[in-house]
């Protein structure tokens, strides 16, 4: 039986309805777009204008403030090496798209998981949802962004916020259903309401899982940004699109070492920063 016909059906009403989105959607849209750059460009101005060296200090006197020294010499020596390959300026710009896309990512994430975790309703509506963000390709989510917004920085921010965005909501349900009932019913039974328990008592017994949320969403959406490099977002990623492209196997090894030392130091800092605001520890 052939079912090309049908095929071409389902893909030209596809095609009908992002022209009418696009169409009558624009305004919205653009100003989506305007808001992402609102965020990134200055961002990125301020990673790639200050100094290398006043980064690595900073990033140094935050280890050492934290009395994790092994971190503050592991960051300084880790952006030494970035510094020295020569990919500063790529992967700050990197490090301005990750925590743009985390930032929108969590400030929708978050509430939504907040709310799936509170409403039954929700987490039925939401729970397939979930499933098929997370199931989606990583590529394919660059074909609506590219349609809707172009190339460049925007499609690529738009992008990894809907690829990281499923974490923070699952693990921020995951947290405050598991709180402890005994808790919830010490609330209750000093007069609390829904809100009060939720952010006096649910929240803070949560953080950990909200927090492992946050760290990896922040972690997805860096690999997901240097995927983006295929429509422009820029970074790291294009210098490893330029390696492969010119064969260049050597310095395809070390954009790809300078990722890793990245990810690492996001990583570990996140996790530090986490457990010093544990309000449970």
């Amino acid at each position: 039986m052939d079912f090309s016909d049908f095929s071409m059906q389902i893909a030209t009403a596809i095609d009908n309805f992002t022209n009418y989105l696009s169409f009558n959607y624009a305004g919205l849209f653009n100003a989506i777009s305007a808001v992402i750059l609102g965020v990134e460009k200055p961002l990125a101005a301020v990673l790639t204008g200050l100094p290398a060296w006043l980064i690595i200090l900073v990033v140094a006197a935050i280890g050492v403030s934290m009395r994790h020294y092994s971190l503050a010499v592991f960051g300084a020596l880790g952006l030494v090496f970035i510094l020295v390959l020569n990919l500063w300026t790529p992967a700050m710009l990197t490090l301005s798209l990750v925590l743009t896309s985390a930032l929108f990512s969590l400030s929708i994430g978050i509430p939504l998981g907040m709310l799936v975790a509170e409403s039954s309703r929700m987490n039925t509506l939401f729970d397939p949802v979930l499933d098929f963000m997370q199931t989606m390709p990583p590529f394919v989510l660059l074909v609506p962004a590219v349609f809707f917004f172009g190339v460049g920085t925007v499609p690529g921010v738009v992008a990894t916020i809907f690829f990281g965005m499923p974490l923070p909501i699952r693990l921020t349900a995951h947290g405050l259903r598991m709180v402890d009932p005994e808790a919830v019913e010490a609330g209750e039974a000093f007069g609390a309401g829904r809100l009060t328990i939720l952010f006096l008592i649910k929240l803070p017994l949560a953080f950990k899982s909200i927090t492992a949320g946050v760290n990896q969403c922040i972690m997805m959406s860096l690999s997901m940004v240097i995927i983006a490099s295929m429509i422009g977002a820029g970074g790291l990623g294009d210098e490893i699109i330029r390696a492969i492209s010119r064969l260049q196997v050597g310095r395809g090894v070390e954009t790809g070492l300078s990722v890793v030392v990245l990810a690492i130091l996001i990583d570990r800092f996140t996790r530090r920063f986490s457990q010093r605001l544990d309000p449970t520890a």
